[in-house]
């Protein structure tokens, strides 16, 4: 499969959250499948409006790396997107692939299936850290096309207060290695 370029990340960050679903993260020896994103834009719960002063990387470039510290503990790892405005996709799940032992080493957990279903975890197994922010994608990480399209449902994001109507979660229908509640429409 084919490495995505910087133009897949210019179109608006819903529609890039949604193709992201199936392609695949490469982190060093490390390679996993995307089953879970949400996308942010100008909407209230947005770092764009929220963290302004933090979240210039998501107003000013597509295609790049950022990564924030949330809670005083985990790493959450963005794609920009969006060359006509703000816009960023968060990667919320992937399923392991390759360099299964080096993500549990790092994360210190046997089960595959908590290696990286979640933000945070997803950061840890594939040792991604504010050292990565503001990098060009294709550089330390790097995102294959997708083989095959897959069924995608849709939902309201995790973890937020605001713009909770807008239905900006993408994930794999019926994926184990999905964080979270599962419930959504196709």
């Amino acid at each position: 499969m084919p490495f995505l370029k910087s133009d897949f990340f210019s179109r608006d960050a819903i529609t890039v959250a949604k193709d992201l679903i199936g392609t695949h993260l490469v982190v060093g020896q490390c390679e996993a499948r995307i089953v879970e994103t949400e996308a942010y834009t100008t909407d209230a719960a947005s770092h764009a409006v929220t963290r302004r002063h933090q979240s210039v990387i998501m107003q000013e470039t597509f295609g790049y790396v950022y990564v924030y510290f949330i809670y005083g503990m985990y790493y959450c790892l963005n794609f920009t997107a969006d060359k006509d405005g703000p816009g960023a996709v968060l990667i919320r799940a992937a399923e392991p692939l390759a360099g299964v032992d080096l993500m549990r080493a790092r994360r210190k957990v046997s089960g595959i299936h908590q290696l990286a279903s979640g933000p945070g975890r997803l950061c840890q197994a594939l040792g991604i850290d504010l050292r990565l922010n503001h990098t060009r994608i294709g550089a330390q990480i790097k995102v294959k096309a997708r083989a095959v399209e897959p069924l995608i449902s849709t939902s309201a994001r995790v973890g937020i207060s605001q713009a909770t109507d807008l239905h900006w979660r993408f994930f794999e229908k019926s994926n184990s290695f999905v964080s979270g509640r599962r419930n959504g429409n196709v």
